[in-house]
């Protein structure tokens, strides 16, 4: 190459560059969303879905418009703070707790970024937020029932099994802001139908395993599991030791029964997580938290399995058949 025509090209790239770099300034950075959450991607991977489609709904895919920052704590509660802290600091656009410790973690961190969580507890009595309504400040999102409803899990399985006098209540301490006050309310419906309730608990899986071993020394009739985000991605295991141990048991989710367990009676969590992603798409076009009512998961279900039911010798009544709303056959 000529030394004339070297210098042209080098001069030419030259008054290039500026359009170049003003051409990548022009580009639209995306928004970032902090996902915070108290137990793991593998407990959580169907509500995690159900988020991600809530988010779609309002035009946001991760990776194309949007980027997502996953926080999983790992059942490690104590972690969150600073997790919530390190997304701060990153100035993401919203965080999305989707865990009663995660709200609050978010919550004690920002109180100038959007927050959107999902709970199974009273956001009010969390101190979450002072108004439904109306919730103020930069946090709003979506309850669940399941918590509320609790006693009523326990008349289910006294209707199901009426001569049963004495059941376990099982509980995680690890997830005490709603294990706490479950214990109360299902303790005062035990009080109010004569039941003697034993509260069981259990943090780890080799815990719940020894729980339903000692449940014979107790003399249970039946179990009713608490709430939470631990039990959550433990169906399987759950249904797997009620049956072993020829324990009638109920739970909240559906997927306790679709793994072989007796009944389940709640709100479904993935709807909540769905709504929460609907939630944290229109705070990202600009609706503020403040003005975005908490909504609240109220759609419960009742599922009975019919097989696991012979299975342990029970004849379910048919005033229980007919107000459920899936029977497994």
């Amino acid at each position: 190459m000529r030394r004339r025509d070297f210098i042209k090209l080098i001069a030419g790239s030259s008054a290039a560059w500026p359009f170049a770099f003003a051409s990548r300034a022009q580009q639209p950075s995306r928004p970032v969303i902090g996902f915070l959450n108290g137990v793991t991607a593998q407990e959580r991977a169907r509500p995690l879905a159900a988020f991600l489609k809530g988010l779609g709904e309002t035009g946001y895919a991760d990776g194309r418009n949007v980027v997502i920052e996953y926080r999983w704590a790992n059942g490690q509660y104590d972690r969150l703070p600073a997790m919530a802290a390190d997304l701060v600091r990153r100035q993401v656009s919203v965080i999305a707790a989707t865990t009663t410790p995660a709200a609050l973690a978010a919550k004690a961190t920002t109180t100038s970024i959007p927050i959107v969580f999902e709970v199974g507890a009273d956001p009010i009595k969390l101190g979450l937020v002072a108004n439904l309504n109306r919730p103020g400040g930069n946090i709003t999102g979506v309850t669940q029932t399941n918590v509320e409803i609790a006693p009523k899990r326990l008349q289910l399985l006294h209707e199901l099994i009426p001569s049963a006098r004495i059941i376990a209540f099982l509980v995680s301490p690890a997830d005490p802001l709603i294990t706490e006050p479950s214990i109360s309310e299902v303790s005062a419906a035990a009080h109010a139908l004569g039941l003697d309730l034993h509260v069981v608990n259990a943090s780890n899986e080799d815990e719940i395993d020894a729980a339903f071993a000692k449940l014979s020394q107790i003399r249970a009739e039946g179990v009713v599991v608490g709430g939470g985000p631990f039990f959550a991605g433990r169906t399987e295991q759950l249904a797997a030791l009620a049956l072993k141990h020829s324990m009638p048991t109920i739970y909240e989710y559906k997927r306790f029964v679709a793994a072989g367990g007796l009944m389940s009676y709640g709100s479904e969590i993935s709807e909540a997580y769905r709504l929460a992603g609907i939630y944290t798409g229109r705070v990202l076009k600009g609706d503020k938290p403040a003005d975005l009512p908490v909504q609240q998961a109220t759609k419960v279900e009742l599922l009975i399995n019919l097989r696991t039911a012979k299975a342990l010798g029970i004849t379910v009544p048919n005033t229980l058949i007919g107000r459920a709303d899936e029977v497994i056959e």
